[in-house]
């Protein structure tokens, strides 16, 4: 049976939170804007009119002892499904923001052992370019596929790294943060007191605007009369919403009780823009659900064959 070789880009490798201050690098190789008289710069940060030009440079830095050769492309960012984490197209996705106005003098380059390039990055705006963020990465792929072999199956791995590009096109800015689509899922023992309860509250966060937005988000949950059961700040939340990014998350509630009627209330925040969202919470244990249905159940037969014999009577 031949070996199916799937491929597997690495190209969001270390660009979800490459440290403040240093360069994206995966300890073979590194990416980074080329420095200047004001020093080393972690990210691209550009601003510039619609219809405007700006040119920088970019430093692909090898570790290794041999040579390497790397692609070079420029890349869209977007909000991964997963955690909401920083990630960019791969080079045969559409381009359609900074990835599509950015280009380097040179599609590869070739870096001798322990040895660097800087090659110049040239950034066109369209005339017809959104006001608001546009963020995006300068990407150095290796080309190369390394095998990592998982049976029947085996797996190419190509790899990247990219330095980040935050680019604002001038003009109006609107921040717009929303809380959508809130629904909770409630687990627990069949008898009351027997087991642990929880609760599975989903949730999307959804960036309407056209700026990089940094979010937070409240969690709380009432029940009958009023009563707090939970309050909280969320944590596991994406450092940065991208413009027109949405992500679905989900929040775990441990101990959740497990005879309750409420609300679930998620309320977001940041930057100029505050939005809530609620849903209702419903905690009733298995056997008194069942209970309570027989009993449902039996007191509408019984209502029925008692209306039918009046008709009859009738």
């Amino acid at each position: 049976m031949r070996k199916l070789y799937v491929l597997l880009l690495a190209a969001v490798l270390l660009l979800f939170g490459a440290p403040a201050g240093h360069a994206a690098d995966n300890g073979s190789w590194s990416v980074y804007p080329a420095t200047t008289k004001y020093g080393q710069r972690p990210y691209f940060y550009l601003s510039a009119d619609p219809g405007a030009t700006l040119t920088d440079k970019v430093t692909v830095t090898n570790k290794t002892a041999e040579p390497l050769t790397f692609r070079l492309y420029a890349a869209d960012a977007y909000n991964t499904e997963r955690d909401g984490g920083f990630a960019v197209r791969s080079p045969d996705e559409k381009q359609r923001s900074v990835g599509a106005w950015a280009r380097t003098g040179r599609d590869k380059v070739t870096v001798k052992p322990h040895g660097s390039v800087t090659v110049p990055v040239t950034v066109t705006l369209p005339e017809t370019a959104e006001p608001g963020d546009h963020p995006g990465a300068l990407v150095a792929l290796d080309e190369r596929i390394d095998p990592a072999d998982r049976g029947a199956v085996a797996v190419g791995i190509r790899k990247a790294v990219g330095a980040r590009i935050y680019l604002r096109v001038n003009g109006p800015t609107m921040p717009a943060l929303s809380v959508d689509d809130v629904t909770v899922e409630h687990t627990q023992p069949l008898v009351p007191g027997t087991g642990r309860s929880r609760a599975v509250i989903s949730y999307t966060l959804h960036n309407r605007g056209n700026v990089t937005l940094n979010p937070k988000v409240a969690l709380k949950a009432q029940g009958l009369f009023g009563r707090t059961l939970l309050a909280r700040d969320l944590k596991r939340i994406p450092s940065e919403l991208l413009p027109r990014q949405e992500v679905r998350l989900t929040e775990q509630w441990a101990d959740a009780p497990q005879l309750e009627w409420g609300e679930i209330e998620l309320t977001a925040s940041a930057r100029d823009t505050h939005e809530s969202a609620a849903a209702r919470y419903v905690a009733l244990p298995w056997l008194m659900a069942a209970v309570l249905l027989v009993i449902v159940g039996g007191g509408t037969g019984m209502w029925i064959r008692a209306r039918r014999s009046r008709i009859r009577r009738a």
